[in-house]
């Protein structure tokens, strides 16, 4: 008896296809949220979707589920998806991929004729990447209940277009609730967007959780006084401290290693003189761990630490919290299957945890959720050159069949 398997060809075809709107001159894409481009790609999902026989619903916040029916359409779905909007400088395969390879695992059931126990559902979710409209993960962020409805509608790009503006411009503002349902089970496919699979050569990366994120500015005051006549032992000079700080940052990821992430992605000095001991300078810090408990520890001995480098120099400082994303463990039962398939099919795995943030992250609140990652080429992502190879988008997208209709075929 043959082992039923998704069509890879096609899979990587309809990628291509759907790459060309919004294509780049560089081979990416820009299809941003709620954008003409993403109006046209979400057209061409939908046929895709009703060719064979899904239905469609749009939610408040324009969030798609196309449904393919099961034996008992009472029971609750099993849903995969991501999303279709792109960074401006995007890459072919970023929430894309799981997306089509959702409407493979459709394809493949109709073309077999199977029609599981269960529904199921593919996903769209509106504006993840937040590249238009801010914050990122905003469609499935008022789904959960992280953001009122209000408050997603009212979103703004650079232009003050709204989000519901948008949605009425592009006719994808829906009356379906933008709340949960019951699902039985969540599953995102999606490319790493790191390296760590490419360099273990395995193409399958069973997700346990999603590293816990927090993001301060750190805001360090000294003395403004000329660079020339001042003594450097007389100076109240911010970089200073920042210099310590961040050496001792270093060392405690390294600690924490090997999930920790410690991340100095911006520095702002005033008043900006070549010439001039800064007045202030401001520092975004970027904290990461899988380990809620761990995380807490860093954020801890990262105050104590500004604290004494500040008074050692005989300065202010001020840490302002600007994000703090919880860490997140996937639901046991959904890694356990996904696990599952990835043995049966045979391919080589890894279990790690996502770096970056998902829609899952919002979804495994309320439903239970996992994902799958695949390799992509050196790790890059959110850039045109974003790569993945035909056969590990296959490879991923045959272990989420397998999953999901273990799942599907579930009474209990």
């Amino acid at each position: 008896m043959s082992v039923l398997a998704i069509n890879g060809e096609r899979l990587w075809s309809t990628l291509m296809e759907m790459a060309q709107i919004g294509g780049t001159a560089k081979g990416g894409c820009n299809r941003q949220a709620l954008t003409d481009e993403d109006k046209i790609g979400r057209e061409l999902f939908i046929g895709w979707c009703k060719d064979i026989g899904c239905t469609l619903r749009v939610d408040q916040m324009g969030n798609m589920f196309l449904r393919m029916a099961g034996q008992d359409n009472s029971l609750a779905p099993v849903i995969t998806g991501s999303h279709l909007d792109t960074q401006p400088t995007g890459g072919k395969f970023d929430g894309v991929y799981g997306v089509l390879a959702g409407l493979e695992v459709l394809r493949t059931l109709h073309d077999a004729g199977i029609t599981p126990l269960r529904p199921i559902e593919v996903a769209v979710w509106t504006n993840e990447e937040g590249a238009r409209f801010s914050p990122a993960m905003v469609g499935s962020g008022v789904w959960c209940g992280e953001f009122d409805l209000e408050y997603g509608l009212s979103r703004t790009d650079k232009q003050g277009v709204s989000i519901k503006e948008a949605l009425e411009k592009i006719g994808f503002l829906g009356d379906e609730p933008c709340k949960p349902f019951p699902v039985k089970a969540a599953f995102e496919l999606h490319i790493e967007q790191g390296p760590i699979l490419e360099s273990l050569e395995k193409p399958i990366g069973v997700v346990k959780g999603v590293q816990g994120m927090r993001w301060y500015d750190l805001i360090i005051d000294g003395q403004p006084v000329h660079a020339g006549p001042t003594p450097m032992e007389q100076r109240r000079d911010p970089f200073m401290a920042q210099s310590a700080i961040v050496t001792e940052l270093y060392a405690l990821a390294a600690e924490y290693s090997p999930l920790a992430r410690a991340t100095f992605g911006d520095i702002k000095a005033e008043p900006g003189s070549r010439n001039t001991v800064p007045a202030r300078i401001t520092l975004a810090v970027d904290l990461r761990h899988p380990d809620q408990t761990i995380l807490d520890e860093m954020d801890a001995k990262f105050r104590e630490i500004a604290k004494n480098a500040c008074e050692k120099f005989n300065l202010d400082f001020e840490i302002k919290d600007e994000w703090n994303s919880p860490a997140v463990e996937f639901d046991k039962t959904c890694v356990d299957a996904m696990r599952e398939s990835v043995q049966e099919k045979g391919y080589a795995f890894e279990e790690m945890f996502s770096g970056a943030g998902h829609d899952s992250v919002y979804t495994s609140r309320v439903i239970p959720t996992s994902m799958i990652f695949i390799p992509c080429e050196k790790g890059i992502s959110h850039n045109e050159a974003e790569n993945a190879t035909p056969e590990d988008i296959e490879a991923g997208c045959n272990v989420l069949l397998g999953a999901m209709l273990k799942v599907a075929n579930s009474a209990e």
